[in-house]
């Protein structure tokens, strides 16, 4: 008699399911920690925006609210439509792409920078983080992968501007906002209005907090850290705040022929005092904190005239505010000794337009790393000295940033460059990142 045999069987997962699935179709599908972004379509699609607003010389001018800024997006929006994004814009003009997920009772997570650019700008600052925000999505339709999320690819309007989308979004754009002069020279309200948002009702661009399970922004270095340590992924910890204030240097003006050396009441003798203290005090200190005079002016202005008064232009930023605030307090105690020095007067007026330090979620750092990690590439955690959206966006969800290299530290330039290679792993960050935080 023939034994028979038995086989014991058991569920097979959705992944085992799929797996078999591809196998005896022929096409096996890539799990997706095994998925990686187009560098080439990255790059392409760099060079391919930055056409939208040249000026007649050949310089870039994508400005907020400006043509070119409106052609760029209608060009972008194109893309996202293709990507099957479905792409609206907001009452802050900002662009909006979304994906469906499996579970659309989730949060969604959203991904972006900007497009639009400064005066005479560079191809990356903004636009690098768009266009790989795109891929990931095209990536993840080519492979037939669908998140557990919802996703969102945001392009965020007149980031350059004064952050006025990511604002708009967060419910920090005032009234008085919304008439201040942008660089395009519209009125902001009237911007906004130009590209498709609608000013008069910004509550319709509101995100609340918990709206978003996270968001995620990649970005240029913008400074020259990374090249120099030859590292290839920054792991932002927070972006700093500034306070920026207004020094007054009182003498007293007088003949510059006739008044004696140690008579005179020198107010830009003061002031140049007080600019090397800034420098002693602020490299003084443990950490990455920065102190900058970067304006100066003095009166009466003659070459035989002792000046009278002077103002400085002073700027501190640091990811401590608590740390701002205390470099200020020495600045000032030593700016007492040397008003006493020099004879003159020096008061420090604070300006109202202060930004406090906005942090990244510490769960989502270590997402970042851990994916840099798992690409091979080398990382640091670091701070971002320049403003972005994603200080905004802070204020209403856990926000995560990865910077890749600046050639040379350059941004806010025609030369501002950052390599092929670089942005395919930035990318390629961001897209596993996503992915990770897809499963929580």
């Amino acid at each position: 008699m023939k034994r028979r045999t038995f086989i014991k069987t058991t569920a097979l997962s959705s992944l085992s399911l799929a797996a078999m699935s591809t196998a005896f179709s022929g096409v096996k599908m890539p799990l997706a920690n095994e998925l990686r972004v187009n560098g080439k379509r990255i790059e392409a699609r760099i060079f391919e925006l930055a056409k939208f607003g040249r000026d007649e010389n050949g310089r870039g001018y994508r400005v907020g609210y400006t043509q070119g800024d409106k052609e760029g997006r209608a060009w972008f929006m194109e893309l996202m439509k293709n990507a099957g994004l479905n792409p609206s814009i907001d009452a802050g003009g900002n662009i909006i792409g979304k994906r469906k997920g499996k579970n659309p009772s989730l949060k969604p997570i959203a991904f972006g920078s900007h497009i639009d650019m400064v005066p005479d700008g560079g191809n990356y600052d903004g636009t690098l983080g768009c266009l790989s925000a795109l891929e990931v999505i095209e990536i993840l339709n080519e492979n037939k992968v669908e998140t557990n999320h919802p996703l969102e690819v945001i392009v965020f309007a007149n980031e350059e501007g004064g952050l006025i989308g990511s604002r708009s979004m967060v419910g920090g754009l005032t009234p008085e906002g919304l008439e201040q002069i942008s660089q395009s020279g519209l009125v902001m309200g009237e911007g906004i209005k130009g590209i498709g948002g609608n000013p008069e009702n910004l509550s319709g661009s509101l995100r609340k907090k918990g709206d978003l399970h996270a968001f995620l922004e990649l970005h240029i270095e913008q400074g020259g850290i990374l090249e120099n340590e030859n590292l290839q992924i920054g792991v932002v910890e927070g972006i700093v705040g500034i306070l920026d204030c207004i020094v007054t240097i009182e003498g007293f003006s007088n003949h510059a022929g006739t008044t004696p050396m140690k008579l005179r009441k020198d107010a830009l003798l003061a002031a140049s005092k007080l600019v090397v203290a800034v420098n002693e005090i602020v490299t003084g200190i443990q950490g990455n904190q920065v102190g900058t005079v970067g304006k100066i002016e003095a009166l009466p202005g003659a070459y035989n005239v002792v000046p009278g008064k002077v103002t400085l232009g002073l700027e501190i930023r640091d990811l401590s505010w608590e740390k701002i605030e205390m470099i200020l307090a020495e600045i000032e105690k030593r700016a007492a000794t040397i008003a006493t020095e020099t004879k003159t007067t020096i008061t420090f007026t604070p300006e109202a337009s202060f930004t406090k330090p906005a942090l990244t979620d510490p769960a989502l750092q270590q997402k970042i790393n851990e994916a840099a990690k798992s690409l091979g590439l080398s990382s640091k955690f670091m701070q971002s000295g320049a403003g972005h959206d994603s200080q905004q966006i802070a204020s209403i969800a856990p926000v995560g940033m990865i910077f890749v290299p600046s050639v040379g530290g350059i941004s806010h330039s025609p030369k501002e460059f950052t390599k092929a290679e670089d942005m395919t792993n930035g990318a390629n960050v961001l897209l596993q990142t996503i992915l990770s935080v897809d499963q929580s």
